[in-house]
């Protein structure tokens, strides 16, 4: 196995991309990967391990890559801590940003956006902090629970922050300031829009740019919900699918597809599609079902989405012209999901990772192994970059090469 070098107050030099934006589930939040050239079958024992690495303490945020570094936090006592890696496994840096949620499910939730030669992070206490990405100093950082009368909710706020062009959007979930925009450079206020009134639900934003209207798109304890990203105004609201009201519970980012909006709510909700309409300020459903989701994302492929169930167990294969669901299959326990090279890829609540064939006939698997290491909830979604499968497993890291 490979040794570790463990690199502390030293780095190297970087070599910054203008605007390279790595983030929360790909390039546009939607859990598909542009890699091509991908194993389509892997050994009985899963693909090759390149690299891990124990220690990261707990937590469920994602890795982000960008500039040849891998960037991933985790907890240490109260505090939340940065690591930073290059790509071959050696620990460049471990850097303390600030206090993490140490209650139920302790440790960060939000993956880091990589932006323009900064590193954003927000925590599950409401900080969001700008780091210099080749110094990780501290540029400047907000609490918006503080600055703008925001209000945590019962597992801590659970964002992954979403930048498009200059504006940072983030989501208080305050009556007055419901969700803000700020300056990435400075932390300056934009704008901050009522929203409607609603406390934020574990879900990270989704930004629509085809429309008459460019527009962030959430879900909040009691909607989907569209702001205007230039001005803040809300431009609709669509009530929420849920059959247990005390359970708003809503962490999926929303899917973005030609003018159609899929949303997949938890805790015994259900998935709907929304159209849009009038260049982006109107809105309607098209379809609902009962197909719910805790926290594992969905992915579209073609026609059909692909997603687990959380109170409808299973995993699931839904029309997304019609909502039909086309089967249903228990031989995965619920999970995680991404898509890249003509595969699902998935990681499951009991820690199995699984390459699924996107068959809307019937759940197709090819290939599983057990993650050999980590500890508590395997719930981070996995990532993909360069041929290479990343898994977070509590407090580990594993590095496996899929091509």
């Amino acid at each position: 196995m490979k040794k570790y070098f463990l690199i502390i107050g030293i780095l190297f030099p970087i070599v910054l991309n203008a605007q390279r934006n790595s983030q929360w589930r790909g390039e546009n939040r939607d859990g598909i990967y542009n890699e091509t050239g991908l194993l389509k079958a892997w050994h009985t024992n899963g693909p090759e391990l390149l690299w891990h690495f124990e220690g990261l303490g707990d937590g469920y945020s994602s890795a982000a890559i960008a500039n040849g570094r891998l960037y991933i936090t985790g907890l240490d006592g109260n505090n939340l801590v940065l690591f930073v890696f290059d790509l071959s496994g050696n620990l460049l840096n471990r850097r303390v940003v600030g206090q993490e949620w140490t209650r139920s499910y302790r440790g960060p939730r939000g993956t880091v956006n990589v932006n323009d030669g900064k590193l954003y992070i927000f925590t599950s206490l409401g900080t969001l902090y700008c780091l210099d990405e080749a110094t990780l100093n501290e540029v400047w950082s907000v609490n918006v629970l503080s600055d703008f009368d925001g209000r945590n909710i019962h597992w801590g706020m659970t964002e992954s922050p979403l930048i498009v062009g200059d504006k940072i959007f983030i989501t208080p979930g305050g009556r007055r300031h419901n969700m803000v925009a700020l300056n990435k450079k400075t932390g300056a206020l934009i704008w901050s829009s009522p929203g409607d009134g609603t406390p934020s639900s574990y879900c990270s934003p989704q930004f629509i740019g085809d429309q008459s209207v460019p527009m962030i798109v959430t879900q909040s304890e009691r909607n989907v919900v569209a702001f205007n990203a230039n001005t803040g105004d809300v431009l609709w609201t669509h009530p929420q699918l849920r059959q247990n009201p005390s359970r708003n519970i809503h962490p999926n980012t929303p899917i973005y597809y030609n003018g159609e909006i899929f949303s997949i709510t938890g805790y015994r909700g259900g998935s709907m599609l929304l159209r849009l309409s009038n260049g982006g300020r109107s809105v309607a459903q098209v379809w609902s079902n009962n197909v719910d989701n805790q926290m594992g994302g969905a992915v579209k492929v073609g026609n059909y989405v692909f997603a687990s169930g959380h109170a409808n167990v299973g995993w699931h294969c839904i029309d997304w012209r019609t909502g039909e669901i086309k089967y249903s299959s228990r031989e995965l326990a619920n999970g995680t999901v991404i898509y890249a090279d003509g595969m699902l890829y998935i990681f499951t609540d009991t820690g199995v990772v699984a390459l699924v064939r996107p068959n809307p006939e019937r759940f197709e698997i090819v290939s599983r192994f057990n993650v050999p290491h980590g500890t508590n909830e395997p719930w981070a979604h996995l990532v993909i970059h360069n041929g290479v499968l990343y898994v977070r497993h509590g407090n580990a890291l594993l590095a496996y090469k899929i091509k």
